[in-house]
C-alpha cells in the first residue's frame, strides 16, 4: 500500500499536482473480506468491485467498517438495483438505460450515487464505453437524472506498455472531460490509471487511480 503510495506521490510531484488530490481505490475483486479488513487496517478507506454478488457479501462481512464502495465493472439491467441501493459510487455507465434503472432504485434516504461514465478511449469493439463523440449527450442525460449525481468519467484503455501511448490516451479522456466543463456541466473526477500506467494517468490528471495488483498481489481467480 505505502509503495503505491510513493508511486503516485512521486508522479504528483514531478507533475506539479498535489498528491492530496489523487484518490487510491483499492480494487479488492475476487479478494476476501479479510484482504479488505487488512487494507482498511493499513489506513485504505475506499475499495473497487466488479462483480455483484461477491461484493455484497464483502460489504454485509465489513459493515462495521466505514468503508465507501466503487462498482466498477459492467453493468447488467438485472444488477442495477443492487448496486444502486449498495454502492456510493459508479464508474461504468456508458448507457441512458441504466443510467435511468440506477436512479429509478436509489434508495431516497441515501446521498446521490456518484456517477462515471465509461468511456472506450482506445476503440476496442470488445471494450465497454460509450465512444468519445457519443459523450457529451449521455452527460446531458445522465445530468438531469434524479438521485445521480454525474461526477466524471472514467476508462480502462488497452494494455500498453509504450508510456506516450499511454499517456495520449489518458490525455484524451482529460480532454473530454476539459470540453464538458467548458460546456458547463462542472465535472470533477478523472477515473483512471491501473497498477501498470498509473504514472501516465496521474501525470495527465487522473484524480482516482483505481489499483489491484500492486496492491493485493496477482488476481485471484473469480
Amino acid at each position: 500500500m505505502q509503495v503505491v503510495r510513493a508511486r503516485i506521490g512521486a508522479t504528483a510531484r514531478a507533475a506539479g499536482r498535489e498528491s492530496g488530490d489523487i484518490a487510491l481505490l483499492a480494487v479488492s475483486k475476487t479478494f476476501a473480506a479479510e484482504a479488505v479488513r487488512a487494507a482498511y487496517a493499513a489506513g485504505q478507506r475506499e475499495f473497487g468491485e466488479n462483480y455483484v454478488q461477491e461484493a455484497l457479501e464483502k460489504i454485509a462481512a465489513l459493515s462495521d467498517l466505514p468503508l465507501v464502495w466503487h462498482f466498477i465493472g459492467p453493468i447488467q439491467s438485472n444488477k442495477t438495483r443492487a448496486i444502486a441501493e449498495n454502492f456510493d459510487w459508479v464508474h461504468s455507465v456508458a448507457r441512458e438505460k441504466i443510467a435511468q434503472r440506477l436512479a429509478d432504485a436509489r434508495p431516497g434516504g441515501r446521498e446521490p450515487l456518484n456517477v462515471c461514465l465509461q468511456v472506450n478511449v482506445s476503440g476496442e469493439a470488445s471494450k465497454s464505453g460509450v465512444a468519445p463523440e457519443a459523450v457529451r449527450p449521455l452527460a446531458e442525460a445522465v445530468r438531469a437524472l434524479p438521485r445521480l449525481r454525474l461526477r466524471g468519467l472514467m476508462a480502462i484503455p488497452e494494455p500498453a506498455l509504450d508510456v506516450a501511448l499511454q499517456r495520449r490516451r489518458c490525455a484524451g479522456l482529460r480532454q473530454l472531460l476539459a470540453q464538458l466543463n467548458a460546456a458547463g456541466f462542472g465535472l470533477d473526477t478523472l477515473s483512471m490509471g491501473m497498477s501498470q500506467d498509473l504514472e501516465a494517468a496521474v501525470t495527465e490528471g487522473a484524480t482516482i487511480v483505481r489499483i489491484g495488483t500492486a496492491i493485493f498481489g496477482e488476481r485471484k481467480q473469480a
